[in-house]
């Protein structure tokens, strides 16, 4: 690849037992410190009547942090395509480009969540197809200066596009793959990815997304960015990082499943470990010191093929001064070990 490691920020902005305003100002002034360390992006998650995502606006949420930082890239990881009017998403992309000087990057997905999607009427049988066409509409709507499309969902008849995008042709795209097809469409997509699996399995995907890659795009394009998340807390002792991480994830875990317990359902995808230790048994986090830390993402990144190291530092019940001093400490040591994998 030929490029030195960088590193991201995933936050679903699940509430950990602060006011609502609390949870805001915190999580603002956290993203003010991915900015000074020279983290490459933050990534929000979106979700919706649930203690997991607070923010079911993410595009207003990142208006906020773009006017509170100057570097860091700001994304969604990812918009709930089939709960979205594709004209009103265009419209908010073009605004939170160019308000934030072309540092807006865009993901999209299906709905992780089908309660969520049945909250808002929508069928989760039809969302992948309103994924697809949703999509479709949008780059239409980022490229061109007038929007013709119909779909299952939405007829636009010569709509004209006022806003444009800072980034031309329009802000890179980003996909949560979750399996072979969907990385494969991913790469012919040109989209940059993010697996939460353990490293072996991400390794699969992110093997069928190059594969896949060179065969549509060929040697001499670049390739892009190829997340792998984990959660990670970072402290002087190992003991430390694990007595914080131990609380925080139970509470992130009991936020993960609200709404899957309020209706009797199984979670589909990730959030099945039921503690931080069974989290760090499959691969998926670590806590410790920045020795422990920089093993553990050596391990994972190399296996898993990953360029992109995605981390998880807020979470649950971790307060301010927790997250801002393992972000210190991973900026200081960790970042440096890794960059050069």
């Amino acid at each position: 690849m030929g490029k030195a490691m960088e590193f991201g920020i995933f936050d679903h902005l699940d509430r950990g037992g602060a006011q609502l305003r609390e949870c805001y100002d915190m999580r603002l002034k956290l993203i003010e410190s991915y900015d000074r360390a020279g983290f490459y992006a933050y990534h929000v998650a979106e979700h919706h009547s649930t203690p997991l995502g607070l923010a079911p606006s993410p595009g207003l949420f990142l208006s906020a942090a773009a006017q509170r930082t100057q570097h860091l890239k700001l994304a969604t990881l990812v918009y709930a395509m089939p709960l979205h009017h594709p004209l009103r998403l265009i419209e908010e992309i073009c605004m939170l480009d160019q308000m934030s000087g072309g540092r807006f990057e865009m993901g999209f997905g299906r709905g992780s969540s089908p309660i969520e999607l049945e909250y808002f009427g929508v069928n989760p049988e039809d969302s992948p197809r309103d994924y697809a066409e949703g999509l479709e509409i949008i780059l239409q709507g980022l490229r061109e200066r007038t929007v013709n499309a119909k779909s299952r969902a939405h007829a636009i008849n010569d709509v004209p596009m006022e806003l444009a995008p800072f980034q031309k042709p329009h802000p890179p795209i980003w996909y949560g793959v979750h399996s072979l097809e969907s990385a494969e469409k991913a790469a012919r997509g040109a989209f940059n990815i993010a697996c939460n699996e353990p490293a072996e399995t991400s390794a699969q995907y992110i093997r069928q997304f190059k594969e896949t890659w060179l065969q549509a795009h060929g040697a001499e394009a670049a390739m892009p960015k190829i997340g792998a998340t984990h959660f990670v807390v970072t402290a002087d002792t190992d003991a430390e990082a694990l007595e914080i991480a131990r609380r925080a994830y139970l509470v992130w875990h009991k936020s993960f499943h609200f709404l899957f317990k309020r209706h009797g359902r199984t979670a589909r995808l990730s959030g099945g470990e039921a503690d931080f230790d069974a989290l760090c048994a499959r691969g998926k986090g670590v806590a410790g010191t920045p020795d422990k830390v920089i093993a553990f993402l050596k391990k994972r990144m190399g296996t898993s093929g990953a360029n992109y190291c995605i981390n998880r530092f807020a979470f649950g019940d971790i307060t301010l001064d927790e997250a801002q001093h393992s972000v210190e400490m991973y900026t200081r040591h960790v970042m440096p070990e890794l960059r050069s994998l």
